[in-house]
């Protein structure tokens, strides 16, 4: 859209920043954490593992940096060596349980947070990560499950008996209810951190992210704000403040254009307080595809893809945004590297159905077909690809397979619309070969139940779906010396529904074969030529090339033959 293509001034003119002297404490990089400065925090805390060996901490707070960047096996490799210093450090058994979460093994995960937890004694921090893991979503859409939400709640709520006055507990849980959309139970737990620790800049960017999805946009402004007048250095809060102005652009489209230009210097401003990690800039790449800037997306996935330090996840964003510019071959060669040499794990139903709409757009309909089945097995939220799938077989003339596949679609969907019975209906009619002897006739069936449901259900009278029923049965009274009527109906509520709203050019084919068909009926069924002559004079005003009205008027005395 061209509004937001503005964004794509985000990614020109930054600068690298960074300092080269890194403060060396725990309680600094832990700041960085917050600040989102990852590359920052694993420099100070890898310099913190080799001076103070002995200090079990600092490998889980490296290895939850590499943990939060999908580097799993990182993670563990740094989360094991602080049990080595430690074997009784509940924090680095949470960071074991956050990485068996991660590779989705949930006995793995609940046998180390349980330990975690029984090692915890008075300490409410491996609560609070504990509690956090559960929170850091697998879902390909980001959703946390409520069997996550509720084991987080459970082990925070567990936790504020320890110290009900650790306002990172506090936050925790807030984000956890915030996860499944609770947001009374979200704000009272924000603004209980926020009264337990008043300089929390984390907290108060919390409380506008709720303002946020409120669509209460001023008020979500105004927390930011208080963050940054906090620590004026917080990247998250521009990036929230991005986020939020980029949501109240699509909401309001008469601030639509100021808004997007004010969240593309917002998300600037956040990525030059970062380090500019490949993992900030995949963050940005997040934010382009909500913005659906998929140019910019396109040329910065192919910057970081291209760089010394490349991280292979830059090619699902560029398999996506070529897919989106059309690009498709540049589309799919990219999601191919990704999806065959990325962690098995790593790969989400989004990938398979990018993918599959790929494969479908350069003919391989086959392998399309397949990646998009693979990501609904992924995902079964994702029932939008039968539809897909669907058109695809539609598009082939695969009448059956694509009536199959709508009907698939409408079964899986909580709300199926009528133009899905209208789909269904007609490819099953389509898949029916009336000059095969053997043909299905259950396919008829099929499709005229589907327009029955349009008919029981729509308001008012829909022409097409009288029309479409009339074809059905007219296909089923094959013969018309011994026509049995059975499309009758359905060709007279046809023309009552066109007459009564003012019959156009469009309509006046589907008209005449209409009245053709009564005219045989009164022809051969009741034997009323006066009725048979009256309707196909009808045909032949609204088609004169209509043949059945040709046939019946080249015979002697207006088609009453001998």
């Amino acid at each position: 859209m061209k509004l937001v293509s503005k964004v794509a001034y985000a990614a020109s003119g930054l600068v690298f920043i960074g300092s080269s002297v890194f403060a060396q404490s725990l309680a600094d990089a832990k700041k960085a954490i917050d600040a989102e400065q990852y590359q920052k925090a694993k420099s100070m805390l890898k310099n913190l593992t080799t001076t103070q060996p002995n200090k079990d901490e600092n490998f889980f707070y490296l290895g939850w940096v590499y943990a939060i960047q999908d580097y799993t096996d990182s993670a563990k490799v740094a989360f094991n060596k602080g049990i080595a210093v430690n074997p009784k450090s509940a924090l680095n058994y949470a960071g074991l349980g956050l990485v068996d979460h991660l590779d989705k093994n949930n006995s793995g995960a609940t046998q180390n947070f349980d330990k975690a937890i029984s090692m915890a004694g008075k300490d409410s921090k491996p609560y609070v990560y504990v509690g956090r893991s559960y929170l850091i979503s697998t879902a390909s859409n980001g959703a946390v499950p409520a069997q996550d939400a509720n084991a987080a709640i459970a082990v925070l709520t567990k936790g504020l008996s320890v110290n009900a006055k650790d306002a990172d507990l506090n936050i925790a849980l807030g984000d956890a209810y915030r996860s499944q959309l609770k947001s009374s139970e979200a704000y009272k737990y924000y603004s209980d951190a926020v009264a337990l620790d008043p300089k929390s800049a984390t907290a108060n960017v919390a409380i506008g992210v709720l303002w946020k999805y409120a669509n209460n946009f001023q008020d979500a402004e105004k927390q930011f704000q208080a963050a940054l007048a906090i620590d004026p250095n917080f990247g998250p809060a521009y990036r929230e403040w991005a986020e939020t102005d980029l949501r109240w652009s699509q909401t309001d489209p008469k601030v639509a254009s100021e808004k997007v230009k004010a969240a593309a210097d917002l998300y600037r401003k956040y990525l030059s307080l970062t380090d500019m990690s490949v993992e900030s800039r995949m963050r940005y790449a997040d934010f382009l595809i909500n913005a659906g800037d998929w140019k910019t997306l396109q040329q910065e996935a192919s910057a970081i893809a291209s760089a010394s330090n490349a991280n292979l996840r830059a090619y699902r964003y560029l398999g996506y945004a070529a897919y989106e510019n059309g690009d498709y071959q540049a589309g799919l060669t990219a999601l191919n590297k990704w999806i065959t040499q990325a962690d098995p794990k790593r790969v989400i139903s989004r990938d398979y159905l990018y993918q599959g709409r790929l494969e479908m757009k350069l003919g391989q309909d086959s392998l399309g077909i397949q990646s998009l089945r693979k990501a609904y097995d992924m995902d079964t939220t994702q029932a939008d690809v039968f539809n897909e799938i669907a058109k695809s077989y539609y598009a082939k003339k695969k009448y059956a397979e694509a009536g199959a596949a709508y009907s698939k679609y409408i079964s899986k969907v909580s709300h199926p619309k009528l133009q899905d019975y209208l789909n269904e209906g007609i490819s099953y009619f389509y898949a029916y070969d009336e000059k095969d002897p053997k043909a299905d006739t259950t396919l008829l069936t099929k499709s005229d139940s589907a327009f029955a449901h349009i008919e029981h259900v729509a308001t008012t009278p829909i022409a097409a779906v009288a029309l479409y029923r009339a074809y059905v049965n007219d296909t089923k009274d094959k013969d018309r010396q011994n026509i049995k009527g059975l499309a009758k109906p359905y060709y007279e509520k046809y023309i009552q529904i066109v007459t009564a709203k003012g019959v156009t050019d469009n309509d006046k084919k589907s008209l005449a074969s209409a009245y053709a068909y009564l005219g045989t009926y009164y022809q051969y069924k009741e034997k009323d030529m006066a009725k048979a002559t009256e309707n196909f004079t009808k045909a032949r005003e609204y088609d004169p090339t209509n043949k059945q009205a040709q046939a019946f008027f080249s015979k002697p005395a207006g088609g009453k033959g001998k």
